[in-house]
Parts: C-alpha cells; sequence; structure tokens
C-alpha cells in the first residue's frame, strides 16, 4: 500500500505570530515552523495503516526552505521518503491555489491513499483535503476519528455532534483525521539518525505543470485588505460593592454587551 501524508510547517502556536506589513501574509521568518499539530495524527495514522498492511509512507509538504525541516521530523518518525514542493511563486498561496498545488504533485506521484489533518493551525479553513480530493476526482472522506482498510477499499468513522456517521469508498481516496483517532508516536535517536539517509525529492513549480499565475498572492481569492496590532490588555474595572454591587455588575455587563 502507498501512502501519502500532506504535512505543513505552521509558526508553533505558543510564539506570538504576526503578519508582514509589506503583503500582509504571515510573517513565517520570525518565529519557528513545527509540524502542524493535526498533521503529526495523520503521519502516524499512515504508519500505522503501512504497518498492518505493508507498504510505505511518502510525506509531502509546500512550503519554504525551512519546511524540509518538519519532513526530516516525519521522516524521524518512520516515514520512507519526502517529497518538497518549494517555490518562491507559491508564496501567499490561499486555500484554493494549495490544492491546486497539492493536487499537481500528487498527480505525479503512485498512491493508494492520502491522509491530511484536519485543519491546519495557522489557517483553520479544513477545506484543503476536500478540494484536493475534488481536483483528483477522488472520494474523500473526512473528520476520521477511525480509518479501517477492507479488500480493496476504506472505512472511516466520520466525527459528528451527535456521535460519528460510517462512510466507506473505494481506493485510492483522500482522508482527513482529527486529534482523536490516536496518539503520535515520539521520533528515538534511531529514527532521527536514519531520517538524514531517506531520500527527499524538491520540485518547483515548473517540475509538476503548476501554472505560476494560478498560485501566490496574486491569485488568491481571499485576501487580507487591513490589520492592526492587538493594542495592550488595560487594567481591569474594580467594583466596589457598597450594597449596590450587583447593580454595577449588571451595568458593567449591559455596557460590554454580555447581557
Amino acid at each position: 500500500m502507498k501512502i501519502v501524508v500532506c504535512v505543513k510547517q505552521v509558526p508553533d502556536t505558543a510564539s506570538e505570530r504576526k503578519l508582514s506589513p509589506a503583503d500582509k501574509t504571515l510573517d513565517r521568518a520570525s518565529v519557528e515552523g513545527v509540524i502542524n499539530e493535526l498533521d503529526e495524527y495523520a503521519i502516524e495514522e499512515g504508519l500505522r495503516l503501512a504497518e498492518a498492511h505493508g507498504g510505505e509512507v511518502t510525506i509531502l509538504s509546500m512550503g519554504p526552505d525551512k519546511a524540509s525541516e518538519s519532513i526530516r521530523k516525519a521522516l524521524s518518525m518512520g516515514a520512507d521518503k519526502g517529497v518538497h514542493l518549494v517555490d518562491d511563486a507559491l508564496h501567499g498561496s490561499d486555500a484554493v491555489a494549495t490544492s491546486y498545488a497539492l493536487a499537481k504533485v500528487l498527480q505525479t506521484l503512485e498512491f493508494d491513499l492520502v491522509i491530511f489533518g484536519s485543519e491546519s493551525t495557522d489557517a483553520r479553513t479544513s477545506v484543503v483535503p476536500a478540494m484536493v480530493a475534488e481536483r483528483l476526482g477522488l472520494p474523500q472522506l473526512t473528520y476520521a476519528n477511525k480509518v479501517e482498510i477492507t479488500g480493496g477499499g476504506i472505512k472511516i468513522q466520520r466525527q459528528t455532534e451527535y456521535g460519528h456517521d460510517v462512510v466507506e469508498a473505494g481506493l485510492p481516496a483522500v482522508v482527513s483525521v482529527v486529534e482523536k483517532i490516536n496518539e503520535p508516536r515520539y521520533p528515538t535517536f534511531k529514527g532521527i539518525m536514519a531520517a538524514k539517509k531517506k531520500p527527499v525529492q524538491t520540485l518547483g513549480c515548473a517540475e509538476v505543470g503548476i501554472e505560476a499565475d494560478k498560485v501566490g498572492l496574486g491569485a488568491a481569492w481571499s485576501v487580507v485588505e487591513d490589520f492592526a496590532d492587538r493594542p495592550p490588555r488595560q487594567q481591569g474595572t474594580i467594583v466596589t460593592d457598597e450594597g449596590d454591587g450587583g447593580v454595577k455588575l449588571a451595568e458593567f455587563l449591559a455596557a460590554q454587551k454580555f447581557i
């Protein structure tokens, strides 16, 4: 079984994230980049399926040069090889352009299953897996909290507000997983050393047929018109209870439009 796991490098959520004044895109250079947390669950699920059914796991990532660090970490977890789509023309791509670029790369790879995390911590759109599936003309099975390979097909439990739905499809297919599906493994020292020797293919837009005018900030369907830094936190309001504390509290809540 050939499995491709799509991984995104995102700014560390523990750091202060900012937009660049130059083009109003996320300033990735000023903060440490890490694997998107939900993508680690996707990596783990890919590894478990490969271990159970045989095969290999390829990590696919689209991003600047430093995204190679996240690919190497995924390889140290146990993945077999990596593919890195890196090109200055991709800067500023929105979800629509990202799905187009990833689909073009996937069309050059052999796979039975493509796995995504359900969303990224820097955008939280949750739409890229579905868009990629549509572009590839493949079934999409989203928000999976359990995945089973059944003969030549796949069955998942799709997480819902009321429990779960059971969704089945043939292979190849595209799946996105939620954090309840498993517990990602930690890279071992042996895995870290082995990752240094695993192959990572670097591709540019032209090599996979990506048209430059369909990606990047200029082709984005959604843009940031303006932004401002969050104002510093103001000192809290102290209410002194002199027999009318309840009234004062109600007035404050009403002024803040809480009631």
